[in-house]
């Protein structure tokens, strides 16, 4: 009795009462209509994002979004005006990771048993400071997309926004690592100023559609997830997951590869090859989409709302 009055409550504040076991389809979709897009994730510099457009050519493998680990702040100013270029030439969004962040820190709490709570997230007033150059130094070199970690960045990034610091198409996307995988929690996150969230890469079908019945931005998630956040390969999942959680990017990250955050030229080789490879997976991913739901629809590159990087003048 008491667990139906709770379910009733929460049914009258709009909001499912239990995750979606029914699975219905979404209705939701990008501004072009579109319900999917595509995303390959730990593209760390120059070299390993034309690794990835070689590789899209080979496979015949169309993509929309890249996005990078290691941070705004361990890419000197060449390397993030030769992606803001890469990007503008393929009319892809270069989603960048800003930095520092709570495991590039001095904390100890990192390696505390219990410490990995702290995921991510800014430590303290000065690492907001930090964050905040971050993002500025990479919207200067045209970059128009951001990947945050923190909730106390995301709302201080979305009041930049809106008092012009920080341009009004800048594209805000939420790390993995925020980890926040109910449709309440979600939407709050949403309501903060997320154009993007990707969601912890564990949560079944009904707990996908119950999220979507709340929250109407669209949801990244790992349809290969690398080891360290949980290594699934969910390729056979990919129509189902499309369907009741649209609009979606599906990201294809790798299993069996190693963690190379932060990257640099001392893993520039082997951060080429993973690329190369999250692209072959994309392959066998899509193929599945025609294969079994060949109606499923996707955008061409440089759709609305992609954040793909702008001119920028030099003085």
């Amino acid at each position: 009795m008491n667990m139906e009055k709770s379910r009733r409550f929460i049914e009258k504040l709009g909001l499912p009462s239990s995750d979606c076991h029914d699975l219905p389809s979404s209705t939701k979709r990008f501004p072009d209509g579109a319900e999917y897009r595509v995303e390959i994730p730990s593209v760390e510099g120059p070299n390993s994002f034309r690794a990835v457009i070689d590789a899209c050519k080979e496979y015949e493998v169309d993509i929309h979004r890249v996005s990078q680990g290691s941070g705004i702040m361990l890419l000197t100013d060449d390397e993030l005006e030769e992606m803001a270029q890469i990007g503008r030439d393929e009319n892809l969004e270069v989603s960048l990771f800003v930095g520092p962040r709570g495991s590039w820190d001095i904390t100890p709490m990192q390696h505390a048993s219990a410490g990995k709570i702290a995921g991510l997230r800014s430590q303290g007033m000065d690492q907001l400071v930090y964050a905040l150059e971050d993002v500025k130094r990479a919207c200067q070199k045209g970059i128009r997309s951001i990947l945050v970690a923190d909730e106390g960045l995301l709302w201080l990034v979305n009041e930049a926004k809106k008092a012009g610091e920080l341009p009004d198409d800048l594209v805000v996307k939420i790390s993995v690592q925020m980890a926040q995988s109910n449709p309440i929690s979600i939407r709050l996150i949403e309501q903060m100023g997320a154009d993007t969230y990707n969601v912890p890469t564990d949560l079944t079908l009904a707990r996908l559609a119950a999220i979507r019945q709340v929250v109407d931005i669209p949801i990244d998630i790992y349809v290969e997830a690398p080891d360290d956040i949980g290594g699934y390969i969910r390729h056979y999942e990919i129509p189902e997951i499309i369907r009741v959680a649209a609009p979606v990017y599906i990201k294809f990250g790798l299993r069996n590869s190693p963690n190379i955050y932060p990257s640099g030229t001392h893993l520039e080789d082997t951060s080429m090859k993973l690329c190369r490879e999250r692209v072959r997976r994309a392959k066998l991913g899509l193929d599945m989409i025609k294969r079994y739901s060949p109606y499923l629809s996707t955008s061409k590159r440089g759709a609305e709302g992609l954040g793909v990087p702008k001119v920028t003048i030099k003085s």
